[in-house]
């Protein structure tokens, strides 16, 4: 009778030292999940996943914008997180905002900038910009390609825009995996000036292809295959 109560005894111990390991083991997991910050305009918007509340959304649970994307799970940056296996860090999205200062109709958008915006990210391990779509609808004039001696001036072009935008960050946010989200339609000379400066800084540009749309920005069919060509080059990379 003893030796047959050790045996329970030592079962039990074990079970609970392998309960205790495989519970380690997913904190560990857990812990080691790499965290993702998003930089966007309208497209990364959605209503109470965004930082700081007060930014302009498009995306709504009631959406009343003829789009179809009424659930934050529809949303591309909330599907790369969910099937990456990554931690959802700081979505800093404002809707109708430019990378440079100039916006509709020639106003200053400075303060809703993607420049004005870019050091409140948090500290994530991967950041992805998704931009230059209103700069390219607004009409921004694109500039000259200048990588030195900028000046807030030199901002209500794009060009020197998007290369103060990207050599900050790059510097900002040193050890961190950054990606430039290109935007499918947009002007021929917005396109190559991103892909242009993000080779200049060494930052990896995802061109998308065949995004559907609603009235102009990407549906559920559409958020899906932004997720689906995110996830293919972040994978890739790991």
């Amino acid at each position: 009778m003893p030796y047959f109560c050790d045996v329970i005894i030592n079962y039990t111990s074990m079970k609970q030292r392998i309960m205790g390991c495989l519970v380690a083991l997913l904190l560990t997991a857990a812990a080691m999940a790499q965290s993702v910050s998003i930089l966007g305009d309208s497209y990364s918007t959605f209503e109470g996943y965004v930082t700081p509340a007060t930014n302009e959304m498009w995306y709504y649970e009631e959406n009343g914008n003829k789009n179809d994307v009424n659930d934050v799970t529809h949303t591309w940056w909330w599907q790369v997180i969910k099937e990456g296996g990554y931690k959802f860090c700081v979505n800093n999205s404002y809707s109708g905002s430019t990378i440079g200062y100039r916006g509709y109709d020639g106003n200053d958008y400075s303060a809703r900038s993607f420049i004005t915006r870019m050091d409140n990210l948090g500290n994530p391990d991967i950041i992805l910009i998704f931009g230059a779509t209103n700069d390219s609808w607004a009409g921004e004039p694109v500039g000259e390609y200048k990588y030195d001696n900028l000046k807030k001036s030199d901002f209500f072009t794009f060009r020197p825009a998007m290369a103060y935008m990207l050599e900050h960050m790059t510097r900002r946010y040193l050890g961190v995996r950054i990606y430039f989200i290109l935007n499918t339609e947009l002007r021929s000379d917005i396109t190559e000036s991103c892909k242009t400066i993000c080779e200049h800084y060494g930052v990896r540009c995802i061109t998308l292809t065949d995004i559907d749309k609603q009235n102009g920005h990407p549906s559920q069919k559409g958020m899906k295959a932004i997720a689906q060509q995110v996830l293919k080059v972040l994978k890739a990379d790991e």
